[in-house]
């Protein structure tokens, strides 16, 4: 009988790496004194407390909502141990603070100024559904624009080396291979389950989706757009594990966009970051 495949996600975060198993998810941060502190703990998922949510298109939702919550503690964790933030009740209030402006800064960047662009652009007169594409397609600038803005930020180059460390070494687990510095050197730092593959999915994918929802006026087309987000991530979510998953060549180009964008979010790890992702993935790989 063949033995189930066993994914292992993963996050870059600051001077470390989360990753995230079946059942635990560890998250392993460079002291500043050069020593690796991991935080470990029992996945809790709502997949497991209500089955019905693990049927394709509700899990792609449910996977992406876990990412982002599981991710933010992850982040707080991390800060807080390279010193960034000194106590954990003011990093939870902080990481509440956070989670509210990046709500408010991504409902007007990908939401209301490409709405208003493409209206100003096109004009009342224009049909919806060209209205709708054009917003699309502005959403999908504006999210490029983003990834390639803080790819030139100093702080995020060694947050992209970890990102590739982890890659790498999903890659080296994945390949049944010894988690070795030497043999995680060697594999890709581009992986198709990334989440920045992900997101750049669910850019395209929410273009059709949107494209046939009219052009009523802005509060029901952000609302719209936010209600559904569920299903457009379930889409996309689909769409990437058919794409790896299948043997057909002509599918796997699905990946490619969210490959070449990792170029931007990913650069080739040290040593001593590679040391990081491998005692993330040993502390959450499953039993044998």
């Amino acid at each position: 009988m063949e033995k189930e495949r066993v994914y292992i996600g993963g996050q870059a975060v600051i001077e470390g790496v989360m990753m995230r198993g079946p059942e635990k998810i560890a998250t392993a941060v460079r002291t500043p004194d050069g020593k690796i502190t991991i935080q470990c703990d029992s996945v809790h998922s709502l997949t497991q407390r209500f089955p019905i949510l693990q049927k394709r298109f509700l899990r792609g939702s449910i996977a992406l909502g876990e990412a982002v919550v599981y991710g933010m503690k992850s982040l707080s964790f991390a800060a807080r141990v390279v010193g960034e933030e000194e106590e954990e009740e003011e990093s939870s209030l902080g990481m509440i603070g956070v989670i509210g402006c990046s709500i408010i800064a991504a409902i007007v960047f990908f939401l209301l100024i490409p709405t208003y662009v493409a209206h100003l652009l096109l004009g009342s007169g224009t049909s919806p559904v060209a209205l709708n594409i054009v917003e699309g397609f502005l959403r999908l600038v504006v999210f490029l624009i983003y990834i390639r803005g803080i790819s030139y930020t100093a702080g995020m180059q060694r947050v992209f080396e970890y990102h590739g460390a982890e890659h790498k070494t999903i890659w080296t687990y994945e390949a049944g291979e010894a988690l070795t510095v030497e043999n995680v050197q060697k594999h890709s730092r581009l992986h198709p389950r990334c989440g920045t593959s992900f997101l750049l999915i669910v850019m395209i994918i929410s273009i059709f989706v949107f494209a046939f929802l009219g052009w009523p006026n802005l509060v029901i087309r952000v609302l719209s757009r936010i209600l559904l987000m569920p299903l457009v991530a379930g889409i996309s979510y689909e769409i990437i594990r058919y794409a790896i998953d299948t043997s057909q060549g002509w599918v796997k180009i699905l990946t490619k966009p969210g490959l070449w964008l990792q170029h931007e979010t990913t650069r080739e790890p040290h040593p001593d970051q590679i040391e990081v992702a491998i005692a993330a993935l040993q502390a959450v790989r499953p039993s044998e």
